[in-house]
């Protein structure tokens, strides 16, 4: 016979409780303090991610998983209805357009066309979009990544950092020309203060509670662009309450 207690189930009602110090009397006993990201203290940077400047990606397995990690980015952000801006570099030459992917999940967004500003943050138009933002939603904590990341994605996050702005680099969301880039720029990005996130990780911080409404459209990011989670998810439904694949044995009830 089991000597096992009984499961405790969280009551579904609760909600996700905060920290119990808060951050400015975490930070003055001498800890880093946990200044998360959410849905309503974000803005999202997606920097260059260009089909030209794309195919030069070399840290990846494939050009398919970064591809997925960008897209997978750019529709949890907009599931979550956080604010994005999109840039890009010299489109008119070897760089190319903005993804399609990204033109496609936000066609009233407008795209700022850099004419050969590296860094977007010192580039005047952008610079001026970015504070508009701030200044209209009150919101400081800024999520970025760029096509790569030792220049598109450190550049401005060295800069936000500069100025105040918790900054979380997605770095799988970037690419660089190499794997010393990515060292190098994640060393450098963390070393001043960046908080380096991965897409999926950041996806489930920022949900933090899948009771929330925001969990149906939030799923679609993790089926679609997160296959291993994917894979597991359809499994389970197309199995849920039905056999998609008959059992001639008899074995599963």
């Amino acid at each position: 016979m089991s000597t096992r207690p009984a499961d405790i189930v969280s009551p579904i009602g609760d909600k996700a409780l905060p920290d119990k110090i808060p951050l400015a009397d975490a930070r003055r006993a001498g800890r880093a303090g946990h200044d998360k990201p959410t849905p309503d203290n974000s803005i999202a940077l997606l920097i260059d991610h260009q089909i030209g400047l794309m195919a030069g990606v070399r840290d990846f397995t494939s050009a398919a998983e970064y591809k997925s990690n960008v897209v997978g980015l750019a529709r949890a952000v907009k599931a979550l209805k956080i604010p994005v801006l999109i840039t890009s570099s010299n489109a008119q030459w070897q760089n190319g357009d903005t993804l399609p992917e990204i033109k496609e999940l936000f066609p009233d967004q407008p795209i700022y066309r850099r004419t050969g500003i590296v860094n977007a943050y010192e580039d005047p138009t952008f610079r001026q979009a970015f504070e508009d933002v701030v200044a209209r939603t009150g919101r400081r904590h800024v999520i970025i990544a760029g096509v790569t990341i030792g220049t598109c994605c450190a550049f401005p996050t060295l800069s936000l950092l500069n100025d105040g702005y918790p900054v979380f680099p997605v770095i799988d969301a970037c690419g660089a020309w190499n794997r010393y880039e990515t060292q190098a720029a994640m060393l450098r990005m963390a070393n001043a203060g960046a908080q380096p996130v991965t897409t999926f990780a950041l996806a489930a911080e920022l949900q933090a509670d899948w009771k929330l409404p925001s969990a149906n459209d939030m799923l679609a990011p993790f089926n679609n662009n997160l296959s291993e989670y994917g894979f597991v998810v359809q499994n389970f439904w197309n199995n849920a309450g039905q056999h998609t694949v008959p059992d001639p044995f008899g074995m599963v009830k």
